[in-house]
């Protein structure tokens, strides 16, 4: 008796899952897109309103200027060694 009323009350749950994928969530899907797609809009029309005047030029970003380079290493200067000298020994 046990294993049938479970069977039963998955079955159940099935189809009442099923019935709620199929008419509630769509319905409640585009809700919450319509109103995402509403405060989009409205927050697109309130930062169109706060931009700069017509003709005027704005600059977002301004690279670093630094006067100095950066530094990779020490110069080591070299001088050639002449290989006669050497065999003279």
């Amino acid at each position: 008796m046990g294993l049938l009323r479970t069977l039963l009350v998955f079955i159940i749950v099935y189809y009442v899952l099923k019935f709620l994928a199929r008419y509630i969530f769509p319905f409640v899907l585009k809700k919450a897109v319509s109103k995402v797609e509403k405060n989009m809009k409205q927050q697109y029309a309130q930062q169109k309103q706060d931009s700069s005047k017509v003709g005027e030029t704005t600059v977002d970003f301004a690279p670093e200027t630094s006067s100095h380079k950066a530094k990779v290493g020490e110069y080591v200067e070299f001088e050639e060694v002449d290989s006669s000298e050497n065999k003279k020994n």
